[in-house]
């Protein structure tokens, strides 16, 4: 295959296909996005993206108008059709690679895209996966699938490298094509060629690994890395709240040290962080080695959400509140901020917890799709506009319109007679500055 002739195919068309697909389409080369879920297919092809808010994709770099842009320039093709993938010599892999109920990795996805793959492949393709998995997983499981239903063997008839994804959803400036890509193949051949196809798009090169465990094991540990070092920020909140110590304060202090990693503390949900330690434990206790320290900042941060809860319900007893029957705003439910994605959101537990106390919650969200959290979480959202009469507030998410908010504005959710209005500031968004006297401020 020469680069004259290179046709790529991107199978999986979330936050991290569907931007790829469009940079490569950009550069001029023949893309074909292939999806097994038609009505996405056509919602794309209208310039709308389901997962996300109309006209945006979950990364917020394409956006609709951008796509309908580039579907009609003509490089890039859309299709749910198995057929129509076969002419392409170059497929890029990149399905979601969730867990199970039980926290062990959930390969489904994953073998389903190798099956895809190994149904169309023809002699000289390259296959390249971008699913976070643990070390092994790729050559283990995905080359089996391939070769039994291509008939092609492997490494003599078609190759095999990974290149882990690092998009960051919702950020604007590291982007697919602005982050350092991290390339490996099954050999030298391989590697170059795979390095070559990535630089064409990628503006700050590529890292060639030395092999594709090494490059499974770096997308793996960079997660697990974030991971630890928030659990070990929400150890401290906890430590500090016995303390009476305001975190965030104590954050700042520290901060003006040269050397001093800047974490917070807060929930840790979405598609990554939250659940790519989980590969990594999986692989390791397979192989005889059970995580003391990334376990247990796993477990340490998946409680954080009904600690949260918890302590917002012992505020409210200290603030004369009757917590049974009680009226609670929790502002946004996304896994993170100025961004619509709410997969594996721990803003749930949140109001999951407080349920519990016989508490009415009152959710709300500027980004999140409200027929996706009716979906999934049984939650219907109001407009913060129509929010009022609330005993307490809950700032989960840090989205720029809750920052923005002023103290009127906060004032207008609560009831009129409530003599201590408590806002938990969970992201640590408010300032104590101009606090009114009336407010009791708690942030994490």
């Amino acid at each position: 295959m020469e680069f004259s002739d290179l046709k790529i195919c991107v199978v999986g068309l979330g936050y991290v296909g569907l931007p790829m697909a469009v940079a490569f389409a950009d550069k001029g080369v023949k893309v074909i996005g292939f999806d097994i879920c038609k009505p996405k297919i056509d919602a794309y092809l209208n310039g709308n993206d389901p997962t996300g808010e109309v006209g945006m994709d979950p990364t917020c770099e394409v956006g609709g108008e951008k796509l309908t842009k580039t579907l009609e320039a003509g490089n890039l093709t859309l299709t749910s059709d198995l057929e129509e993938i076969r002419s392409a010599n170059f497929y890029i892999v990149a399905v979601p690679t969730p867990v199970n109920d039980d926290r062990s990795p959930d390969v489904r996805p994953v073998a389903g895209a190798s099956e895809v793959v190994g149904k169309v492949l023809s002699k000289g393709d390259y296959v390249v996966f971008e699913s976070t998995v643990y070390p092994g997983l790729t050559e283990e499981l995905c080359i089996p699938i391939i070769e039994k239903l291509s008939g092609l063997k492997y490494m003599e008839e078609w190759k095999l490298g990974y290149s882990p994804e690092r998009i960051n959803p919702g950020d604007k400036v590291h982007t697919f094509r602005t982050i350092t890509k991290i390339v490996s193949g099954c050999d030298a051949e391989s590697l170059d060629k795979i390095a070559k196809v990535y630089e064409m798009v990628v503006e700050p090169g590529v890292y060639r690994a030395s092999s594709i465990k090494v490059a499974e094991a770096a997308k793996v540990i960079e997660n697990s890395q974030r991971d630890i070092n928030i659990a070990f920020m929400n150890e401290l909140a906890m430590m500090f709240d016995k303390m009476g110590i305001d975190t965030n304060d104590v954050l700042d202090a520290a901060g003006t040290k040269w050397n001093f990693l800047h974490f917070h503390p807060g929930l840790v949900g979405g598609h990554c962080i939250g659940v790519d330690p989980y590969y990594l434990t999986y692989r390791a206790q397979n192989l005889g080695y059970t995580s003391k320290i990334i376990q247990n900042g796993r477990l340490l941060n998946d409680a954080m959400g009904a600690w949260i809860a918890t302590k917002t319900v012992k505020l409210m007893v200290q603030c004369g509140l009757v917590v049974k029957g009680s009226r609670v705003c929790v502002m946004g439910i996304t896994f993170k901020e100025n961004c619509p994605d709410t997969r594996n959101s721990k803003v749930h537990d949140i109001i999951r917890e407080l349920k519990e106390y016989d508490i009415e919650v009152v959710s709300c969200d500027p980004l999140a799709p409200p027929e996706e959290i009716k979906k999934y979480y049984g939650i219907d959202l109001v407009d913060i506009k129509d929010v009022k009469n609330c005993d307490a507030v809950i700032m989960a998410v840090a989205h720029k319109q809750y920052a923005a908010m002023s103290m009127s504005d906060l004032r207008a959710l609560f009831k009129p007679e409530i003599q201590q209005k408590l806002v938990y500031d969970v992201k640590g968004v408010i300032s104590r500055e101009n606090i009114p006297a009336d407010m009791v401020l708690k942030r994490l």
